[in-house]
């Protein structure tokens, strides 16, 4: 038996040689300890961080840039609170700030973003294979052996196999995932399988058409048929699953500068009945602005970054059920025609002459941006793919999560975004048109998200992470899925990918223990000296004077302290920090925006026996973007290592109501 057992020993390896040498005789053959497929934010940041972590890492994309949404138009950052944005995800908002003069900035042009990527995909130096697509992935029992990419622009040219002994999935569609194996979903569950309460089909006021409007080509006669974008199904019971998505777009970037602007043309495929249903809508809530229709954000340098806003704009609601698990050829047209679709609907409000004269005249102010996607007819070569696959993982996200009801301990990201789903479908209900599917639901605070929710079930792939399809149900997605949680994940996969790596063990078996200590100890994985919050709910650190009152809505993280009885007595907050490291730190103190808040702020900074006044003239303070609050600037000062020092916010001087809510201290970086 012995020997027939050496027989056959030898016999499947010289199989497995055979082929390997017949793949290296057909393609070129790459290996790496970590593959990260897909040049997302999600992608660059796993590829950076994994380098950082000793790695051989190779970065797959299959278009020509990196960034995905981030570098893609969307520069009006989703943040939800600036508490969840951790780590290398943090480091971008910092890094996009010292472009536009700031600390941090959350609002920005797509070239700096990409600018900004790229400066990581240098600096991380590793490998990246622009232009190729996932092909083919071989499998060994319930380990990804290898895959095999071919060239996105030219599928016949000669494929590239590549070997590693981790992958990381971060694109928006999940194919690595899905072709691994992997058990996922799309569309939507029914509100019975998770006992949720927002998920499956339903019908809200948000993004919603008026009573009224007439469905039909010729008003009143069904048999005219429907006008364009209206499904011809019947509206199902409320919660119910289906295998709808919610719609995508482009978050367009245009210019309103004279030297910069390209005119917004006619596009190709242009059809203006595509847009009659605008009409009617505008017949009964008339025009005053383009923001009538458009969510119309303000980004540095007379750009914009315009999303889907009210019952018709620019969502192309469900043309894009299909695309989730599309072939490439079928993607394509389906990019296409929202590219066509979006364009049209710019030139369509700016030249047709049903449109009022002062609309169309303020849309002829507007063009493509000259100095943006200069390698894409000055057009956005990412669409906004909201949501794809999904993953059945070890764990699914889901509602209770985000509200809080259900507590992960084994959290690698945090998220704090809305319950945001956009519209899945468009129906005639009750002789109407009314679209379906949009929800938006928030009051809760930041919540963690489980490091078993980004790995597969281990007896499916043992050696395969998933950041951004990762394992929750559509309407916890919608909170999760916002471009800081991305890369704050993405930097959670590359650590347990690395060692799972170094410990030759299936990512499922990595000490979660271990990542989250890397993450706060190591945050930017250079082993620079971390910087140092402190927060009100750190108990241990703070020393109150005087009765503080707690609101939950609006500042850093999940609380803040406010004080409403003006001077009547003396009410103070000191927040201790703990130091590492003597040295010289950057001292920040965190301000929500709040109504009745006191102008001025007293802020006294103790450091080595002494003490600096400070007095904060709120009506200085810009914030802009998707928050509330903003990091205001106490100065440079020198703090010994230990609990010495503290900052202390006070109700001195006040004239409305004080908020003490976060301190923060930056080692100050040598030049």
């Amino acid at each position: 038996m012995n020997i027939y057992k050496s027989i056959l020993t030898l016999f499947l390896m010289l199989c497995v040689f055979t082929t390997y040498a017949a793949n290296s005789l057909k393609n070129k053959v790459l290996e790496a300890d970590i593959v990260v497929y897909g040049g997302t934010s999600a992608g660059v940041i796993a590829a950076y961080s994994a380098k950082k972590m000793g790695k051989k890492v190779i970065l797959v994309e299959p278009g020509k840039h990196l960034g995905g949404m981030s570098s893609g138009g969307l520069g009006y950052t989703d943040i939800g609170n600036k508490y969840v944005v951790t780590g290398l995800s943090r480091d971008f908002y910092r890094r996009i700030g010292q472009h536009y003069g700031k600390f941090e900035q959350w609002i920005f042009e797509p070239k700096v973003a990409e600018g900004i990527f790229n400066d990581y995909a240098k600096k991380g130096g590793f490998t990246i294979l622009f232009k190729h697509r996932l092909k083919e992935v071989k499998k060994t029992a319930d380990q990804i052996h290898e895959i095999v990419v071919e060239d996105s622009y030219a599928p016949a040219a000669e494929n590239i196999v590549i070997r590693a002994k981790v992958y990381i999935d971060c694109s928006y569609e999940g194919d690595l995932m899905a072709r691994s194996g992997v058990s996922y979903t799309v569309g939507r569950e029914a509100n019975s399988e998770y006992n949720e309460t927002l998920n499956g089909v339903e019908l809200m006021d948000g993004h919603q058409f008026p009573d009224g409007i007439d469905p039909y080509i010729v008003p009143g006669d069904s048999t005219s048929g429907l006008l364009y974008g209206i499904g011809n199904t019947a509206l199902q019971a409320q919660g119910s699953a289906d295998k709808k998505v919610q719609a995508y777009n482009f978050r367009i970037a245009l210019s309103n500068v004279p030297e910069n602007r390209v005119p917004i043309t006619q596009p190709e495929n242009y059809d203006a009945k595509k847009y009659e249903l605008l009409l009617r809508l505008k017949e009964k809530r008339p025009w005053k602005t383009l923001s009538d229709v458009m969510i119309w954000s303000k980004m540095p340098n007379g750009k914009t970054d315009i999303n889907n806003r009210g019952g018709f704009s620019t969502d192309m609601i469900g043309e894009n059920w299909d695309y989730p698990e599309a072939s490439y050829e079928k993607r394509a047209k389906i990019w296409k025609n929202h590219e066509d679709y979006t364009k049209g609907f710019l030139y369509f409000i700016g030249n047709d002459p049903r449109i009022p004269a002062a609309i169309r005249a303020e849309m002829k102010e507007w063009g493509y941006p000259k100095d943006e996607y200069v390698d894409n007819g000055n057009w956005t070569p990412q669409l906004y793919i909201r949501e794809a696959r999904r993953m059945i993982g070890e764990l699914v996200m889901t509602q209770h999560h985000c509200q809080g009801k259900e507590l992960v301990k084994d959290g690698v990201a945090m998220a704090a975004y809305t319950m945001d789903s956009h519209n899945c479908d468009r129906h005639v209900v009750s002789g109407m048109v009314k679209n379906e599917g949009n929800v938006e639901v928030g009051g809760f605070g930041p919540y963690p998200i489980a490091y078993r929710a980004i790995v597969p079930k281990k007896n499916e792939v043992s050696n395969l992470i998933v950041p951004v399809c990762l394992s929750a149900t559509h309407i916890a997605y919608g909170s999760i899925r916002m471009e800081p949680v991305f890369m704050v994940l993405a930097q959670s996969s590359a650590i347990a990918a690395s060692l799972a790596v170094d410990q030759n063990i299936s990512v499922q078996d990595v000490d979660v223990a271990k990542i989250q200590q890397i993450l706060k100890s190591n945050p930017l994985l250079d082993g620079s000296t971390p910087e140092i919050l402190v927060d009100n709910e750190n108990s241990e650190s703070i020393k109150l004077t005087g009765n503080w009152f707690t609101e939950t809505k609006g500042g850093y993280g999940p609380s803040f302290l406010i004080d409403t009885t003006g001077m009547a007595s003396e009410k103070a907050v000191q927040f201790i920090p703990q130091i590492v490291k003597d040295g010289k730190y950057l001292v920040y103190a965190y301000f929500p925006k709040l109504k009745n808040a006191s102008s001025k702020t007293s802020i006294q900074i103790f450091n080595n026996g002494k003490a600096a006044e400070h007095t904060i003239d709120h009506a200085k303070t810009l914030i802009e973007g998707q928050t509330s609050g903003e990091w205001v600037p106490l100065g440079a000062h020198n703090f010994k290592k230990g609990k010495g020092g503290y900052v202390q916010i006070s109700n001195k001087n006040t004239d409305g109501t004080s908020i003490a809510d976060a301190v923060l201290f930056v080692p100050e970086k040598s030049k």
